[in-house]
């Protein structure tokens, strides 16, 4: 059987990234990765505000890295993206899914007729009320996910489907789950935005997005002390946030300790509810990925915040690296941004 081919596009705020994977008898093989930076203020929060520099920024990415194919998986992750617990009404789920406009208007802060809807089972319930079915409702506004689109599209591509970032992570890194039915919390940070996916043996029980990233933590730092932007990217990797730094980075590690422990807070705040919502399924590892997972000493401030042990994923373990062009530092760096796009190729083939 030949293998198949899939490509992920995740179109993020401070750049472009794609995977290309292929799919055959020996498993999965990445066979090209690429990324390219694009215009400050192209993409705000996840959302795509200046289309023309976006779609550049594609056509240098696919020109660069020479992918074999113009169809791709989009992401979409932003702050008109809302993941819900619902429980409706036990329908066969081509049916359900047909219906959705129907049963959740009362459901999403948005109009249906402007929203993408979308519905993920988790469990079957009856009761005295009669049969129901437990999942996790998605509704997209339309116009940022055909933004997506549309950029795509202005750059030559063809869009097959449009995915959540979030379902996205969990596929590159949730099959590295304990598989004992334990309950693990995958943490993608990216510039602006941060996926949050709680899940056990692959199934998602909680999904949230954090409009807050690596992105905040330079800016607060190029504030603070008077820098450019990129001057201030390169001092918060310096600096970090485990308390090395020398005492004449002290005003910069302040900056970067306040920022950083906020969006620390944020995802013990995000883990602290989920468990208030399901006491008997709590989270027992934490698994970082992303750009904004590279500031130094964040896994460990996380691990004393949640008190539960803190790793850094790999989307690319377990798969085979063929002639991507990359050498061994260049894969080494890009591994923590890769989880989004690897994961949309993945659902390509589901």
């Amino acid at each position: 059987m030949a293998a198949r081919t899939a490509i992920g596009l995740d179109i993020g705020t401070s750049g472009v990234r794609a995977a290309e994977l292929t799919f055959g008898k020996r498993g999965v093989t990445l066979a090209k990765f690429g990324q390219v930076a694009v215009p400050p203020g192209a993409v705000r929060d996840g959302e795509v505000v200046e289309p023309v520099g976006v779609a550049e920024a594609i056509r240098e990415l696919w020109s660069a890295t020479r992918f074999s194919s113009k169809n791709v998986v989009l992401g979409v992750a932003n702050q008109r993206v809302v993941v819900r617990t619902v429980e409706l009404p036990w329908l066969p789920l081509p049916e359900l899914r047909k219906s959705l406009g129907l049963q959740v208007a009362d459901l999403i802060p948005m109009p249906v007729e402007q929203a993408v809807l979308d519905f993920h089972p988790l469990e079957e319930v009856t009761s005295d009320k009669g049969r129901t079915i437990k999942g996790l409702l998605v509704a997209a506004a339309r116009d940022t996910v055909l933004a997506n689109v549309r950029c795509a599209e202005r750059a030559g591509l063809r869009p097959t489907s449009v995915d959540l970032t979030s379902f996205a992570v969990l596929r590159s890194l949730g099959a590295g789950a304990f598989g004992d039915g334990s309950t693990e919390a995958l943490v993608d940070v990216g510039s602006r935005v941060t996926n949050i996916v709680v899940h056990c043996g692959s199934v998602p029980s909680f999904v949230r997005i954090l409009l807050m990233g690596g992105q905040d933590i330079t800016d607060a730092l190029a504030e603070r002390v008077g820098s450019s932007l990129a001057e201030a990217e390169g001092l918060k990797q310096a600096v970090g946030m485990d308390g090395t730094a020398g005492p004449e980075y002290a005003n910069a590690a302040r900056a970067v300790d306040a920022t950083a422990q906020s969006l620390v807070d944020e995802i013990r705040g995000s883990l602290d509810y989920y468990s208030s919502t399901m006491p008997g399924a709590p989270v027992e590892r934490v698994v970082l990925s992303g750009g904004g997972s590279l500031l130094r000493g964040l896994a460990e401030r996380l691990g004393q915040a949640v008190r539960i042990p803190v790793t850094v994923g790999d989307p690319m373990a377990g798969m085979t690296i063929g002639k991507t062009g990359l050498d061994d530092e260049q894969l080494r760096h890009v591994r923590p941004l890769a989880a989004v796009p690897v994961g949309l190729a993945m659902g390509a083939v589901r």
